[in-house]
């Protein structure tokens, strides 16, 4: 009976009781609670992953137009890409069966 009162004794103190309401509104009810600060926290680990994904993407964006900007590099595409040739010049386009698409992979 007396560990009962021992504990029972500890919550009747008004000061324990305002502090342990405090800290449950500031947890979960308050405009600033953890509850927001984790969700705002998490969503900027977002967009930090996002900003670096993009800075990568315009480094090799900035690579492929830096290739491009030269003769060789235009003509380098022009040839892989769109299959472009010179005048008197053929072009033999080899693929092997496992690099060709079957109906399968397009279903």
């Amino acid at each position: 009976m007396k560990t009962k009162n021992k504990y029972l004794k500890f919550f009747k103190n008004m000061y324990v009781l305002i502090f342990i309401v405090f800290g449950v509104w500031m947890l979960f009810f308050d405009a600033n609670s953890y509850l927001i600060h984790h969700e705002l926290n998490s969503e900027m680990n977002d967009l930090e992953d996002e900003r670096d994904y993009y800075k990568k993407e315009i480094l090799k964006d900035k690579k492929a137009i830096k290739a491009l900007s030269t003769e060789e590099g235009l003509e380098r595409l022009a040839r892989e890409k769109y299959y472009m040739k010179r005048e008197n010049e053929e072009i033999y386009i080899i693929e092997y069966e496992d690099s060709i698409k079957s109906q399968e992979d397009y279903e």
